[in-house]
């Protein structure tokens, strides 16, 4: 399915691009998060009027993007996880649980499909985590897991 894209997003294309995906991720993901359009006659030329406005928008995202990464440079949050005797954890550390900690201790609202663990947190130790916080711009952090208490 043709579709012309509404803002630049990493492995796709930039803004105004005219591309081809499959019909499902175009339906179901780029057109209902407003990341893209189909690709009509009227839609392209609507995109190509707005264009200057839409690369103003991911400008300023970009710009934002770039504050947030210089401020959670390097940076490494503790999380308390229950674990068993042989240090694992029960469960495991989801990208959800970063967001909340993100928000509680540095104030930064970021959904939990742009965080990435590089491996599965399933034990106690340092892990490094990327930030997905623009199609430009990622950055890393570090989640030291920490044994709450030991169950038995």
């Amino acid at each position: 399915m043709k579709i012309v894209l509404l803002e630049n997003l990493r492995k796709l294309g930039s803004i105004g691009e005219v591309i081809d995906v499959k019909r499902g991720y175009a339906r179901n993901f780029l057109i209902r998060e407003k990341k893209a359009l189909f690709a009509s006659e009227k839609n392209i030329k609507q995109v190509e009027k707005i264009k200057s406005e839409l690369n103003k928008k991911d400008l300023e995202k970009k710009k934002v993007a770039k504050e947030i990464a210089e401020k959670l440079k390097n940076k490494t949050f503790e999380i308390k996880k229950l674990v068993t005797e042989n240090k694992e954890l029960y469960g495991s550390v989801k990208p959800t649980e970063i967001s909340k900690l993100l928000k509680e201790n540095e104030n930064i609202e970021l959904s939990s499909s742009l965080i990435q663990p590089i491996t599965e947190i399933k034990s106690i130790g340092e892990f490094k985590v990327v930030l997905n916080l623009h199609s430009e711009i990622e950055s890393y952090i570090k989640i030291k897991v920490i044994p709450e208490e030991i169950v038995k």
